[in-house]
Formats: C-alpha cells, sequence, structure tokens
C-alpha cells in the first residue's frame, strides 16, 4: 500500500543542485514554482518570460525568448545552471489553432535550445547503477500536460496508453516528449493537468478565468464532459523539487510520469466548487457537451490520468486531492445552488482552500 503524503517534517530535506532556471514563468505552475524555489533558495534561482510580458517583472525575472538560442545560451554562459525546471509553453488552445507555427516555435524549438543550451554546460545529468555518472551535468524536470490524449474513452490514462491529442497544443506537447525522450532520456518528464495556484496577473489560470466571469456578473460556460486531474501548485512544487534533487532519491526520477490529482472532476464541476465555495450567483453558471464549443479549439474528453506510477516511485501519495474538503466536491449538476448557513462561500474562503492547499504549511 503507499503511504499518504507525509508531513514536510518526515521527509527528507531535499538539495537541489543550485542554481536553478525556471522556465514560463508567467503560466500558473511556473509562476508558483518560481516563487516557491526562489524562497527556498534565495539568490539562487532565476526565472525566464517572453520578452513581449512586459508586466510580468520582479527579482530574479529576466526576459528571454524560448525560441532564441543566442540568448539562451548567454544565460547558461553566465549562470551556469544545475537544475533546470521547463513549465514554458504557449497553451492558448484558440492560439494554437489559428497560429500553429507560434506553437511549434515555442512548444518544439524552444525545447530544443534549451536542450542545446544545457548541452553548452554539461549536458542533461545521466544517472549509472552505482550514482551519478555526469555529475556535472544539469537535472532536468520538464513539464508537459494531459492534453496529449484526445479523451475518448473513459480516462485513466497510464504513461503506456498511445497518445491521440486533438489540438495543436497537444501535438506539440508530444512532439516535445518525444525529442526529450531521445535527446536526454534521464531528465524527468511530467504530464499535468489543471494546476490550481495564483498567477501573476489574475488571469492565467483555470480557476482566474472561471471567478473574473463570476466577478463581473458574467455568465461562464462549462463542459460536462472534458474530465482533468486538477492538483494544487502546493502538491506539484514539492514533486518538482524531489525529482530536481538528486542526493534525496535512491533512484531519481527519470522518464515519463503522470502527475495529475487523485480526483478526476470535469470542467462544470470545476466551476461549480468555484461558483459555490465563492459564493457568487449560480444563475452565473452554465454547461454543455463538449461538441457544442464549437469546431476551434476542438475539446477534449476525458483525460483524467492515473498517476499511480509516481506514488510508487516516491513511496507515497505526491498529491492532495483538489479541493482538498470532500465538502467541497459537487454531487449532481444543481449541487452549487445548495447553500445554507456557514456554507455561502465568498471569494476570501475560496483563496484560503481554491488558490492553495490548506493541508500545506503557507
Amino acid at each position: 500500500m503507499i503511504a499518504p503524503n507525509p508531513s514536510s517534517t518526515l521527509k527528507p530535506e531535499p538539495r537541489v543542485p543550485l542554481p536553478l532556471l525556471v522556465t514560463g514563468v508567467a503560466g500558473v505552475a511556473g509562476y508558483n514554482a518560481f516563487h516557491y524555489f526562489r524562497e527556498r533558495y534565495p539568490g539562487q534561482v532565476v526565472g525566464i518570460r517572453q520578452r513581449d510580458n512586459h508586466k510580468l517583472t520582479g527579482d530574479g525575472v529576466v526576459a528571454c525568448d524560448a525560441e532564441d538560442r543566442e540568448e539562451l545560451a548567454k544565460l547558461f554562459a553566465q549562470h551556469r545552471f544545475r537544475s533546470v525546471l521547463n513549465a514554458a509553453g504557449n497553451c492558448a488552445l484558440r492560439a494554437c489553432e489559428l497560429g500553429d507555427d507560434l506553437a511549434w516555435r515555442i512548444n518544439l524549438e524552444g525545447v530544443r535550445n534549451l536542450l542545446d543550451a544545457i548541452d553548452s554546460v554539461g549536458g542533461v545529468r545521466s544517472i549509472g547503477g552505482s550514482g551519478p555518472e555526469n555529475a556535472d551535468g544539469v537535472r532536468l524536470v520538464h513539464l508537459s500536460i494531459d492534453l496529449v490524449y484526445g479523451g475518448n474513452g473513459y480516462g485513466g490514462h497510464v504513461e503506456t496508453d498511445p497518445t491521440d491529442p486533438v489540438t495543436v497544443y497537444g501535438k506539440t506537447m508530444v512532439a516535445a516528449e518525444e525529442l526529450l525522450a531521445a535527446r536526454a532520456p534521464s531528465a524527468c518528464i511530467f504530464r499535468i493537468s489543471l494546476p490550481m495556484g495564483v498567477s501573476f496577473n489574475g488571469h492565467a489560470g483555470a480557476i482566474d478565468w472561471i471567478q473574473s466571469r463570476f466577478k463581473k456578473q458574467k455568465p461562464a460556460t462549462l463542459y460536462f464532459d472534458e474530465i482533468r486531474t486538477p492538483h494544487y501548485t502546493d502538491c506539484l512544487n514539492e514533486v518538482c523539487e524531489t525529482a530536481l534533487s538528486y542526493d534525496r532519491l535512491v533512484e531519481p526520477l527519470s522518464g515519463l510520469f503522470h502527475a495529475g490529482g487523485p480526483r478526476p472532476l470535469s470542467l462544470f464541476q470545476i466551476a461549480q466548487v468555484i461558483n459555490r465555495v465563492g459564493g457568487y450567483d449560480p444563475d452565473l453558471l452554465m454547461g454543455c457537451p463538449r461538441l457544442h464549443a464549437g469546431p476551434i479549439p476542438p475539446r477534449a474528453g476525458n483525460v483524467a490520468m492515473d498517476s499511480s506510477k509516481l506514488a510508487r516511485a516516491l513511496g507515497y501519495e505526491p498529491f492532495d486531492p483538489w479541493p482538498l474538503n470532500a465538502a467541497h466536491v459537487p454531487t449532481d449538476r444543481l449541487w452549487h445552488y445548495r447553500r445554507r448557513g456557514n456554507e455561502s462561500g465568498s471569494p476570501e474562503l475560496l483563496s484560503q482552500v481554491l488558490y492553495r492547499n490548506p493541508a500545506r504549511k503557507q
């Protein structure tokens, strides 16, 4: 039996090889990881964002396009990174469908350029049977996505299931996985789902968009049959730190792992949670089958992932369910209408229990 996620006081202290580069800090996963690692390792973490994202600034944030090979090479020459968390990627589904050159350039060529830059400082760190073979190399953790699947079955996808993406975004992420498997087999690839955490601009995440509609008293339409395995970024940060920490692991995590939460939810159910916990007007939430979304962008179906391979490798369950409180889980399509007394919800409660994992020390 796999143990539940132990408290941080019982876990060995991770030791990430430093300095660390976090890419894609404009996304929810990258933004939360960047601040988590900056707090853990002050002065040893650099984050990069696209040059045209002028609003994202701060200590340690550097403007560097993923597709700019020369600038990446300069950054590696300057800092001599020993660990990289690659959270970069263009995930805007409609933009990827209408301008697929951009998606391929960032999501695939960006990974190729990153590998070239890593090669310039020793290559991706490899592991042999008795210990590090390339101790001066770079530990690489890459974040992929559950949308490498089309989701036309019953979910519960495992790592050996064939990929069949229905979007350009998903196709580019499959291509990036294949490139990493060929060039850097000792890298760790995590397929994540919907990361639940704060964003730098209040608009980048799943919670952000849905909540913004309700805040403005505007309707939000979500799909009954697009099913994901969302997870708190608080949990994902710890998993990434473990994967980056060679000294913590008997056998470092290498290859492909699913890293989704244990509770599958439809997009409509996720919106129900946000609506009721946030205390918003239930009449603002609409639902429909994904076929009603129209041809662009195409929508995936049940892409829920089975992450038991990762749990077995770690020896414990790394992800708490989102939402953590079972009382916040919808039971039917009218669940968000039923509120009593202190169950009325509020934006403050939403911030406390949906953006952050209440089981984690903040």
